[in-house]
């Protein structure tokens, strides 16, 4: 032994505490916080019912405050990652202070339980009652309760692990397992590792921040003049979401309105038109309550047909001062030709022209021959549930939202084609969700999104019928429509365009489309906007 090396390591026996060195020190004040804290926890595990009163009282203070500030569940990123913290934070607190696995079960439902109280207020498929007995019910279900119940849920389970883990480890509890119990503490504890590395991967997926990519020049540098932008505009008081691109700032501006009520198409026109670019400011941008502007839904009680028109009015004006030109073209597909028209009838002097894809007239007559179409082809399939379920329900306009899924949602069946050839194929808007423009959240409300803003929006526009209120419009209409159009829409569209007054009109089909040719022939939409469009609504030189 080297003595003389100990001696000189060992501080002197007689120095004064006050002149000990900051290593020395921090043993013994890491120990003394330990103890003070074991002191503590040890006042708490000698009643079990302490332990329980604070265990419920950590959650039920998160539930009433998660209710009142975030009553949908977390809508944004931020909002997401947070709600994983509070959670285990919380799971964390009611597994130590109760010192048992009770509480990996007692803290969710204490903490569900007054979270759903908190938020009945609110409507919306989303946070209504749960109806697992139909497709919409079970996007509602799981865009609504179940992702939220992945980010607390889970993670306030976890913490509870562990913070019962780490109690047991400071009172000494644990003893030493044999035999089966060693078997299943290791069992445990790799379910816990695994659950900690899934949400650690998800939280990494979540702070993933939405992006566009800018437009290139042939060096690979943006392009001179160029826009890409991904962005938020204030607009009737909230912050709407919206994508701006465009090879030159000085092209003129298009301004694209997506189809619901509810639906958003960043993604479709980024994947499907980004030749549009080339010859015009293409504006996509997502009308409250809709992707990127989900959390900008409530109160629902403001979401008005009046105030979406408005809203489109109020956007066009903006990009009008933004890009100094007088007017913009509009184009809208499906709710969003019923936005457009509108638009174009308030205030005609905005806009270049008018381009409806996937035009509609009226949605309640629109409806009601989906309807007697679904029940024909129900009852000629033998498909006796569904004619069952159509015949108790009758013909719409419904009350529940839900019931126009039966009513609406088997046009592939009945009216079938070939999208082999189409740039979209059959699963149309859902193909179109993973872009880097949408965040992980954001991806994850698209669909349940579009089912609160249509339970919301569609019962306010049952009336509205482009053959009795909109027989004039101001300016040039195009109507781009697929020959293989549902003829709930497809009949009435030839019935409005026959009666319609217009500067100049026309119709164009495209052969192998149906509800969304736009997106199913970008090419051929592309060719219209530049070779049609442009060229007969632009003044020349």
């Amino acid at each position: 032994m080297n003595l003389g090396h100990a001696a000189a390591t060992r501080p002197p026996p007689d120095r004064p505490a006050e002149q000990l060195t900051v290593d020395e020190a921090r043993p013994a004040v890491s120990a003394d916080r330990t103890s003070r804290l074991g002191s503590l926890l040890q006042q708490v595990w000698r009643d079990w019912r302490i332990g329980a009163v604070i265990a419920i009282a950590a959650p039920v203070a998160y539930g009433l405050l998660a209710g009142w500030l975030t009553p949908r569940g977390p809508l944004t990123t931020a909002e997401a990652l947070t709600a994983m913290v509070v959670s285990v934070v919380v799971g964390g607190i009611a597994g130590l202070v109760m010192r048992s696995r009770w509480a990996m079960l007692l803290t969710p439902v204490a903490f569900v339980a007054v979270f759903e109280l908190m938020r009945m207020p609110i409507t919306g498929p989303t946070v209504d009652g749960i109806h697992l007995d139909t497709t919409y019910g079970w996007i509602a279900f799981g865009t609504g309760r179940g992702f939220h119940g992945l980010l607390a849920i889970l993670t306030m389970v976890l913490g509870a692990a562990l913070g019962a883990a780490l109690a047991r480890r400071l009172s000494d509890a644990a003893g030493d397992r044999r035999g089966w119990a060693k078997v299943a503490l290791y069992g445990r504890r790799a379910g816990v590792g695994l659950l900690t590395v899934g949400l650690l991967v998800l939280a990494v997926g979540l702070a993933r921040p939405a992006s566009t990519d800018p437009i290139l020049a042939d060096d690979g540098r943006p392009l001179a003049g160029s826009i890409a932008e991904l962005s938020s505009v204030e607009i009737g008081g909230h912050e709407l979401a919206v994508m701006i691109r465009g090879h030159s700032v000085d092209n003129p501006v298009l301004l694209f309105l997506a189809g619901g009520p509810g639906g958003t198409e960043l993604g479709a026109m980024r994947r499907h038109l980004p030749a549009l670019e080339q010859d015009f400011v293409v504006v996509t941008y997502d009308q409250r309550g809709t992707g990127k502007s989900y959390e900008q839904l409530d109160p629902t009680s403001t979401l008005t047909f009046d105030a979406a028109v408005s809203d489109v009015l109020e956007v066009t004006n903006y990009l009008r001062d933004r890009f100094g030109q007088d007017q913009i073209y509009l184009v809208g597909q499906s709710w969003g030709t019923t936005l457009g028209v509108v638009a174009v009838q308030r205030q005609p002097q905005l806009f270049h022209a008018y381009i409806g894809t996937g035009q509609m007239v009226s949605q309640r007559a629109t409806d009601q021959i989906y309807y007697q179409d679904t029940l024909a082809w129900a009852e000629q399939t033998g498909d006796r549930g569904l004619v069952d379920r159509l015949t108790q329900s009758g013909p719409p306009p419904y009350d529940n939202i839900l019931y126009y899924e039966q009513a609406l949602s088997h046009a592939m069946d009945m009216y079938p084609y070939d999208h082999s050839q189409n740039s979209e194929g059959e699963g149309q808007f859902s193909e179109n969700i993973l872009v880097e423009e949408y965040s992980l959240t954001e991806q994850v409300h698209n669909l349940g999104a579009m089912l609160d803003v249509f339970a919301t929006l569609y019962p306010q526009i049952q009336d509205v019928d482009f053959r009795v209120d909109a027989t004039r419009l101001e300016v040039p209409v195009y109507l781009v429509q697929g020959r293989h159009e549902a003829p709930g829409r497809a009949i009435l569209a030839d019935e409005w365009f026959t009666m319609l007054d217009a500067p100049s009109k026309e119709m164009i089909t495209f052969d192998t489309s149906g509800h969304r040719p736009l997106f199913e022939q970008p090419d051929r939409f592309h060719e219209v906007m530049t070779e049609i469009v442009l060229q007969e609504t632009q003044p020349s030189d």
